[in-house]
């Protein structure tokens, strides 16, 4: 299974009871193989331009892991689905996630280095 980040953009007047929609984009990934490993919501916010004449969407950002047939099968899904406004499935780039951790663990290091030496003054 391979990681990917889902970001959806449900519809603004679900904001008050958007808890089924959630449930069904999650239940969609599950049904199809996949595994939800962090979700976050962002809340509302300001579109750059209409989309469906709104103005406004409530923005899902979630962490999954799916099967290589998944993808395709949950983005025709969510294209009908009427509660979503717009999504974004892209997989994660796992070079950029080792790249990071690296320069993660060397700040820390240095920074660790840095005050073992003020320490020790």
């Amino acid at each position: 299974m391979k990681d990917y980040e889902l970001t959806v953009l449900f519809h603004p007047d679900l904001e008050m009871n958007l808890e089924p929609s959630v449930d069904k984009v999650k239940k969609i990934v599950e049904e199809n193989g996949g595994k939800i490993n962090k979700i976050t919501e962002d809340g509302k916010k300001r579109l750059a331009y209409k989309i469906a004449d709104q103005d406004f969407a409530v923005y899902y950002f979630m962490e999954i892991s799916l099967p290589a047939e998944a993808p395709g099968k949950i983005s025709s899904v969510l294209n009908i689905t009427d509660e979503v406004l717009r999504y974004l499935l892209v997989r994660v780039d796992e070079r950029k996630l080792k790249m990071l951790a690296k320069k993660t663990d060397n700040k820390e290091e240095s920074e660790g280095s840095d005050s073992s030496d003020k320490e020790e003054e």
